[in-house]
């Protein structure tokens, strides 16, 4: 795959990934550009098919998989979410910089991909801030809850693998997580942009 150096985003539900990638989009909007993900799940109240995700069937998604086009996929909560390589590229070829939001197995199955991208874990600062976030949000049945901070304390466990990620953002104090976050991108975001100039 050509084109800028994608991002992988990962972390918990909850840790702030999408306030942080909402943040650069604000800032670097030409810049970067959303991998949009496929799911088994269904549409929450006012999510677009094809904006938030690609809302597809177990069926159609599972063919998809079969047939290797997908660079990561993963089952969470019952549904099944992946990135597909047309995802990736449709981004790439607009010159922009693919983020890409994956959960740690989609992490670890894109390191035997020749994507290369830049690896960033968002964390909470603990596990009861975590929870306090998505109490707040509403969203979740105690069920589906509990599940999600399940899975983020294991993501916060394994997070600290050594190699796995370029940078982990404890994202405590939001403007220092986006500094982080910038600083780290900096140097492709300057490509990008000197790119959109010639």
């Amino acid at each position: 795959m050509t084109g800028p150096r994608p991002v992988v985003l990962s972390g918990p539900s909850g840790a702030g990934k999408s306030t942080l990638l909402k943040m650069l989009l604000k800032d670097y909007g030409n810049v970067f550009g959303f991998s949009v993900s496929h799911t088994t799940r269904q549409p929450r109240v006012g999510e677009v098919n094809g904006k938030e995700y690609h809302f597809v069937t177990r069926e159609q998604m599972q063919k998809e998989i079969d047939a290797g086009e997908f660079i990561e996929h993963a089952e969470f909560s019952g549904n099944m979410y992946g990135t597909s390589k047309a995802a990736v590229q449709a981004v790439q070829a607009r010159n922009q910089i693919c983020v890409l939001d994956i959960d740690l197995q989609g992490v670890k199955n894109i390191k035997k991909t020749d994507l290369k991208p830049i690896y960033i874990s968002v964390q909470a600062p603990s596990i009861e801030v975590l929870e306090k976030r998505l109490r707040d949000r509403r969203t979740e049945s105690e069920e589906s809850l509990q599940k999600r901070l399940n899975a983020a304390r294991v993501d916060m466990e394994l997070s600290n693998e050594p190699g796995l990620f370029d940078l982990i953002i404890i994202n405590n104090d939001l403007q220092k997580a986006y500094s982080e976050l910038k600083e780290i991108l900096a140097e492709e975001i300057q490509k990008v942009q000197e790119s959109k100039k010639s």
